[in-house]
């Protein structure tokens, strides 16, 4: 081999790794800048008092305290109460709007096996279930907050059709989380956990099918002993998904339809640390929540991993 021919093969994994590090600078930059940097920020100032109204020359340590704020209780007149009720009725709210995934995943599990099926024209039926997920949030929730009007909307006209009286959905706090789970779901079930359940019907093996139905197995034994088994990683996929989701979701929607109202009935955690930061200019204490947050997230996925990562591995 002659000295060109190794100086040219030396010089080719150097000219590579050049390439490659300059197609990933720039997202590595945007990482930097606007993900790591901010949450390094967050969780140093989540140890702060930072009225925003001041400036940095506001910021003021004060250690445990915001976390003491929300989480702690005190004595008042001979009874134990939260420091912070508010954060505690967000916290509920957030569980309450959760609800809606059980609900969500079975609708979607239904939704996949009917589009799962040989019919005419169910990639264009595919296509109509699809699109509430990618349509303009605000949007969605503009629309459905015209279909919640109490004397305009569709909802109600369909009730007064029936002879039902209409409801002030959004205005009403045994309602108004009712009403984003329903909103929720008729944006989900047709979305990316159906999508992710129909990729996973589409690969158990038809021959399992083809055994059953020799045996003469129905369509909910071949259900609760095939399908359901066979999509147990799919299902551990997307609940644990959904729980992280929930956590973060349905933000868009309260700050377009209820802004967290009626009587903070629809505030949720995410939402709560919003008004602490750009309404109330609280940064220190919105940090702190949003390390609550966090390890409430942290917390539950590691609980859904260590409970279900187990019954599937015992499974396969």
């Amino acid at each position: 081999m002659s000295t060109s021919t190794r100086e040219n093969q030396s010089r080719a994994p150097k000219g590579r790794s050049r390439g490659a590090w300059g197609f990933l600078l720039p997202n590595g930059l945007g990482f930097l800048v606007f993900t790591l940097v901010p949450i390094l920020a967050a969780l140093g100032l989540a140890f702060c008092r930072w009225e925003a109204i001041e400036g940095w020359r506001g910021v003021h340590w004060v250690g445990l305290r915001n976390f003491v704020e929300i989480v702690g209780f005190h004595r008042e007149t001979g009874q134990i109460v939260a420091n912070d009720p508010r954060a505690w009725y967000c916290l509920y709210n957030t569980f309450f709007l959760m609800l809606g995934i059980p609900v969500g995943m079975v609708l979607s599990l239904l939704t996949a096996l009917l589009l799962n099926q040989r019919l005419r024209g169910v990639v264009l039926w595919r296509a109509l279930f699809f699109v509430p997920t990618i349509c303009s949030s605000v949007a969605v929730a503009a629309l459905w907050k015209w279909i919640y009007q109490p004397e305009a909307g569709l909802l109600n006209d369909l009730l007064r059709a029936v002879g039902l009286s209409g409801l002030d959905w959004l205005g009403q706090p045994a309602w108004a989380k009712p009403a984003l789970i329903l909103m929720g779901l008729w944006v989900g079930v047709g979305g990316y956990n159906a999508v992710l359940y129909l990729a996973g019907l589409q690969n158990i093996p038809r021959e399992l099918y083809e055994a059953a139905a020799i045996d003469g197995a129905g369509f909910w034994a071949r259900l609760r002993y095939i399908t359901w088994p066979q999509l147990a990683p799919t299902t551990f996929f997307i609940l644990v998904m959904s729980i992280i989701g929930g956590f973060q979701g349905h933000f868009v929607a309260i700050h377009i339809m209820t802004a967290g109202g009626p009587a903070n009935s629809t505030t949720t955690l995410l939402y709560y640390v919003y008004q602490q930061a750009f309404e109330w200019g609280r940064m220190g204490y919105a940090c702190a929540l949003a390390v609550l947050l966090l390890v409430l997230v942290f917390l539950f996925t590691l609980l859904q991993w260590r409970l279900g990562g187990r019954g599937i591995k015992a499974q396969y």
